[in-house]
């Protein structure tokens, strides 16, 4: 009866030991986006952390009748996590877009590239998501322009054809360009 229980014993801890790893590292897909290097090179930077509660209490901010607003409102509901870094230089080639590759580095196999845009003008955007099945649980954005370089990461539910609510909101970039022929940054004045 005791070699039973040991036995018992011995298997749980196994299950468990091999369990909990892997239910950690498919509920955080929470890139490491800290790149202290950019940040003291950089003229301007972006930094939003938004966790769980910091997320909702943003989403209070946000109009229910504005069309845009609204749709980033209902997207942020069922997120963990909204995480920006974005940095920008005063000349051309200021910073190393070999970081790009470091933060790649990070994608387990669930991250899968799903959009892939390059230009002459030397902007490429990756986006990737993790996927569970079929459902998005993780996004990623990295945009690398000569003197701007902008990570995103969203964790959680992400329905894609709301996410274009979320541009522009929590200092998001514009990715969906052309839509309104509109593609130079928006200039906030205080």
């Amino acid at each position: 009866m005791n070699a039973t229980k040991l036995l018992l014993s011995f298997l749980f801890t196994i299950i468990v030991s091999a369990a909990f790893p892997l239910a950690a590292e498919a509920q955080t897909p929470r890139i490491n986006m800290d790149f202290p290097e950019l940040a003291s090179k950089a003229r301007e930077t972006v930094d939003v952390t938004l966790d769980g509660a910091m997320l909702r209490l943003a989403g209070k901010f946000l109009s229910s009748t504005d069309a845009d607003e609204r749709s980033a409102k209902e997207m942020i509901n069922g997120l963990s996590g909204i995480y920006v870094r974005s940095y920008e230089f005063e000349h051309d080639g200021e910073y190393d877009k070999a970081i790009a590759e470091r933060i790649r580095a990070q994608l387990g196999p669930s991250w899968k590239k799903i959009v892939k845009v390059t230009s002459k003008t030397k902007e490429d955007v990756d986006i990737y998501a993790e996927m569970h099945g079929d459902a998005i649980t993780g996004l990623l954005i990295i945009s690398a322009e000569p003197r701007e370089f902008t990570v995103v990461n969203i964790i959680g539910p992400v329905d894609l054809d709301k996410l274009s609510g979320l541009e522009g909101q929590f200092g998001i970039p514009h990715i969906s360009r052309g839509r309104s022929g509109k593609h130079e940054k928006e200039e906030h004045h205080d």
